[in-house]
């Protein structure tokens, strides 16, 4: 599309000429906005530092991701003496994003990795300190099985613990950064009756950049 603005504003004289060339700089403005948030957010700001979990002492961690993995390795880092269970809730059937296949060409699965289906974790109960979805659970775009899924993972966690949600949420700051791309997130209210349907608290709610955010959750059962 930039192309074929810059072509017609080069070519094209009149109001015709100057509209596409306003176009063009809206989208160049918009493009580069768009790519200097993505530097800060995932290369400046120390989100893959993960010292937003600082809070947690897990002995046992799922993380959960839809076979785009950054994260596992840094968590066995970061708690090497975790016992850390990866899984993959990618169903090609159902998750049709074609950002998710290009994604899971891009990075190999972590080893051991399981993948599983949304609607039956292969996890006993109350087994898990934590379970981490990290910039994931939002390809499940069907708000049932969505539901379904955080079922699952209040199922997965041991009666004092966590399910701990990490994405970017359609606000203000992300649609300034992303425009158009910000649509592809799900707003707070879209979270909120996820987390609500799957009898899931909020216990903090934190900003770990202005355009990440992070929801600690635990099961109602606790909060009672």
């Amino acid at each position: 599309m930039l192309v074929f603005l810059t072509v017609v504003a080069l070519s094209v004289s009149g109001f015709l000429g100057l509209s596409a060339f306003v176009f063009l700089i809206m989208g160049l403005v918009a493009t580069l906005t768009s790519l200097f948030v993505s530097i800060y957010v995932y290369d400046l700001s120390g989100f893959y530092q993960l010292d937003w979990l600082d809070s947690v002492t897990p002995k046992r961690i799922l993380t959960l991701n839809a076979g785009f993995d950054e994260t596992s390795e840094l968590l066995a880092r970061r708690f090497p003496k975790t016992d850390l269970r990866v899984c993959d809730f990618y169903d090609p059937q159902r998750h049709t994003e074609p950002s998710i296949r290009r994604a899971r060409n891009s990075y190999p699965p972590y080893p051991g990795t399981v993948s599983v289906r949304t609607a039956n974790l292969p996890f006993e109960s109350g087994s898990c300190d934590v379970v981490l979805a990290i910039m994931s659970a939002h390809e499940v775009r069907d708000d049932d099985e969505r539901a379904e899924l955080f079922g699952e993972l209040r199922r997965c966690i041991k009666v004092d613990g966590h399910v701990i949600v990490v994405e970017h949420v359609r606000d203000a700051a992300n649609l300034f950064a992303y425009n158009i791309g910000a649509f592809h997130f799900f707003s707070r209210a879209v979270w909120l009756r996820t987390f609500d349907d799957a009898r899931l608290a909020i216990i903090e709610e934190r900003k770990i950049n202005p355009w990440i955010t992070a929801f600690f959750l635990t099961s109602y059962a606790t909060t009672d």
